[in-house]
Parts: C-alpha cells; sequence; structure tokens
C-alpha cells in the first residue's frame, strides 16, 4: 500500500495551510480551501497537480469573490475510496460535494483537465453559468495517440510498481523542475515547485493521476460542447506544446458562445508563471458578463 500524503507532515508547507478544511462527502474526503468574501468562484486544477496551483491566483481573486479549490479525489491530500476517475464521475462527485457545502458558484476556473470537469458539471446540473479555462484539455489526443496513450496509462496504472518508480525518479535532486519544464515549458516559482516535489515524489498520488489519465474519455465532451450555452472563456499559451493550440481553436468553435485569448511567451502552468495577469483574465471577463447580465 502506498503511503498517503499527510496533512501533518507534508501539508507543513502548503501554500495558505490556514485557509484549509477537510470535508467528507460520498466517496472522498476532500482537501479544500477557502478564501475572500464575495460570490463563490470554484477552482479546479489539472491532473497530477493540487489546490496549490492557484496559490497566487486566490489571493488576487479572494478582493472580489469566495475561492473554493479542492483537491481533486485521491489527488494530493483528498482521500476516495471509490472509482471516482472518469470524467463524468469527478464531475458529479464535485456537484455532491458543491451541495454539501450549500454553495452554487457564480462561476467554474479550470485548469487542464479541471477545464473539461468544468464543461462536464454545466452538463450535470444543466447551468449556463461562466467557465474560465486555462490551457484547457477538451479533445483527445490526436491520431493513434487517442488509443495508444490511454492505453499506455492503463497498462502503468494496473502496474503498482510504476507509481513508486515515478515517485523514486521525482525524489532525485532537481528531477522534478526538470520533468516540469519539460513536460509544461513553464518555470514556476520556488513555492510552486516544493510543493510538486512534494505530489510527484509520492507513489499514492501518482497512482491517482495515472488513474485520471486511463479512465479520461473526452469524445463525449467534444459531441455535446455544442450543447452548452453557457459563456466560456479559453486562456491558452503560445508556448504549451502539451496541448496544441488547434485543439483549443476547434473547441471554442464548437461551443456556443465562447471566447479564445492566447497568452505569448507561457507554458502550460501560465497561471502559475504569471498569477497576476490569469487573476485579471478572469475578473474581465466576469465583469463583462454581469454587465451583460
Amino acid at each position: 500500500m502506498s503511503r498517503a500524503l499527510n496533512w501533518e507532515r507534508e501539508g507543513s508547507i502548503w501554500p495558505h495551510r490556514a485557509s484549509s478544511r477537510f470535508v467528507d462527502c460520498g466517496t472522498v474526503r476532500w482537501h479544500v480551501q477557502t478564501m475572500g468574501e464575495g460570490p463563490p468562484l470554484l477552482l479546479l486544477h489539472g491532473t497530477g497537480a493540487s489546490c496549490h496551483s492557484w496559490r497566487d491566483v486566490m489571493p488576487a481573486l479572494a478582493r472580489h469573490y469566495t475561492c473554493i479549490a479542492p483537491d481533486l479525489p485521491g489527488h494530493a491530500f483528498s482521500r476516495a475510496s471509490g472509482a471516482a476517475t472518469t470524467l463524468p464521475r469527478m464531475a458529479r462527485e464535485l456537484c455532491a460535494l458543491l451541495d454539501r457545502l450549500e454553495l452554487s458558484p457564480a462561476a467554474i476556473v479550470g485548469h487542464s483537465a479541471g477545464a473539461a470537469i468544468a464543461l462536464q458539471m454545466l452538463r450535470e446540473r444543466d447551468t449556463t453559468i461562466p467557465v474560465v479555462g486555462f490551457n484547457p484539455a477538451l479533445a483527445p489526443f490526436p491520431g493513434i495517440g487517442s488509443q495508444l496513450f490511454p492505453l499506455m496509462a492503463k497498462l502503468l496504472f494496473v502496474n503498482p510498481l510504476v507509481p513508486r518508480v515515478f515517485a523514486g525518479i521525482a525524489s532525485l535532486s532537481g528531477e522534478t523542475a526538470r520533468f516540469l519544464r519539460r513536460s509544461t515549458n513553464s518555470r514556476i516559482d520556488a513555492a510552486g515547485l516544493h510543493c510538486y516535489e512534494v505530489l510527484l515524489g509520492n507513489a499514492g498520488h501518482c497512482r491517482a493521476a495515472l488513474a485520471m489519465m486511463a479512465n479520461w474519455d473526452l469524445e463525449p465532451l467534444q459531441r455535446y460542447l455544442v450543447d452548452l450555452h453557457g459563456p466560456v472563456l479559453l486562456v491558452h499559451s503560445e508556448r504549451d506544446e502539451a496541448i496544441p493550440l488547434t485543439s483549443v481553436r476547434k473547441a471554442a468553435e464548437r461551443l456556443p458562445d465562447a471566447q479564445l485569448e492566447v497568452l505569448p511567451g507561457l507554458g502550460h502552468l501560465a497561471h502559475e508563471e504569471r498569477p497576476a495577469e490569469a487573476a485579471e483574465h478572469i475578473r474581465r471577463f466576469l465583469d463583462a458578463r454581469a454587465k451583460v447580465a
């Protein structure tokens, strides 16, 4: 059994630790950070990350919104006893969490896979609240990759040694920083890098990320994008080599009420590279939509 991350041990270095709490709901014991005052704003991180990815975005938004940032099931400090790894299941678990907290978000902001979850939640709730997606992972891998990469993730997931190997490699000096630069084309601050070192050095967290990848199916999401009529802002980075800009453009074209903004010079973790700019994109979009409403 992989040793889980411990809040008193590994969590001692977590940004905004005082804003954290744990909430039992369904099959998940959620780690949730809450900050600020105003309309509720749900922030969803991507695969393999945690709520720490919003560490500098949240304070910038907290003057105008109540920010709610959970760790996704199985990630970081959120424990999942069930198989909350598919896109629909994860969206339903998050909807249940909001019910448990008696919150109805004014908007949802997601990064990468978190953007896909946000749009899935619109479908689950049949709602048209605004969504902001940073570097959104909304399309399957092109060509043979659509079959190959999920299969590889499944094979890695069922091998109990693989998450331990990943965690062992990540524990080597400097390897996490090199891995992030290669995979995201982003350079982030020391506080964020330290959190990723903790996460990627833990076999349980790595296993949850692999499980999510192995069970991720974006084909249904692609089909019903045309039925999601809420306002959507997609913010993509010019230097994001993980997600092609062409796929984000196609998603923006399929969504009935979407706009796309491209950030020059940034990688996949743009919201961590320039959090003030990311917060400004969110505020400006939501302010404009509020005036229209």
